[in-house]
């Protein structure tokens, strides 16, 4: 069954089940993903590598989820939230950049916007991905790298964005129809920063709202080595950058 808030649903052979809702005469479409384990960080001799995307361990993501296919656009920033606070905006061509991946949007940021559109939509409890959550989509079954050999085919960053973003969905999608998960923009995701993955089973609960927060994915402005499912960097909740934004997702029992 569809959930309460999708406008459209369906499934195509190539990548499964999907829905979508529709706010301000804008539709952001989700898909799903299904639950499963994977090897989470990156190998010892992966090439980029550094301490804090280690040491590699077996995750276990229990329950499938949904998650938007693109990260979140101007358009619908802008949809719900009455404002675009986007450095790469075009008056000369506005249709094309609402397209674009909003960024210099702050975690804090992120958190309002999540808590309008829930509110809006019936039965709609979006919420940023895990760190956990998000490589496991990213990754969509594989163990390299990036889900493609060919980074070019899959992502805007230092060698060919020049310089800027670019329209959500131009690059080839992974293995579960997600598309930008490695460049164009950074991606918040919910967990505090921790120094390694060992650490993060240390991690205290109830962690505080100023804590540091993790990114993923690199964006148009970093280089091919930062460009990698296991990378990770960090930001304090109210950093905003315009290589920086998100994508969100929602956690309920499986289809």
């Amino acid at each position: 069954m569809p959930p309460l808030w999708a406008s459209e649903w369906g499934e195509d052979q190539r990548y499964g089940p999907w829905c979508a809702f529709e706010i301000g005469g804008v539709v952001q479409r989700l898909r799903w993903i299904p639950s499963g384990a994977f090897w989470m960080g990156s190998p010892d001799d992966e090439v980029g590598r550094w301490s804090a995307e280690g040491p590699r361990h077996l995750v276990t993501i229990e329950s499938g989820f949904w998650i938007f296919d693109t990260p979140c656009t101007q358009a619908l920033w802008e949809a719900v939230m009455g404002q675009n606070p986007c450095h790469f905006q075009n008056p000369d061509r506005p249709q094309e950049t609402a397209k674009h991946p909003v960024e210099q949007v702050s975690w804090d940021d992120c958190q309002r916007f999540l808590s309008t559109l829930n509110s809006r939509l019936r039965g709609l409890q979006l919420s940023l991905p895990s760190e956990a959550q998000w490589e496991y989509a990213c990754r969509a079954g594989m163990e390299t790298a990036r889900y493609a050999e060919n980074l070019d085919a899959i992502a805007w960053y230092s060698e060919n964005s020049g310089g800027e973003t670019h329209v959500v969905g131009g690059k080839e999608a992974n293995a579960w129809g997600l598309y930008d998960m490695l460049g164009n923009v950074w991606e918040w995701c919910a967990d505090a920063w921790v120094e390694n993955h060992t650490a993060k089973t240390r991690a205290p609960t109830g962690e505080s709202a100023s804590a540091r927060r993790v990114f993923r994915g690199g964006s148009w402005g970093d280089d091919a080595q930062d460009v990698r499912a296991a990378y990770r960097d960090l930001g304090g909740p109210t950093d905003r950058d315009h290589d920086l934004g998100f994508r969100c997702a929602e956690f309920r029992p499986g289809l």
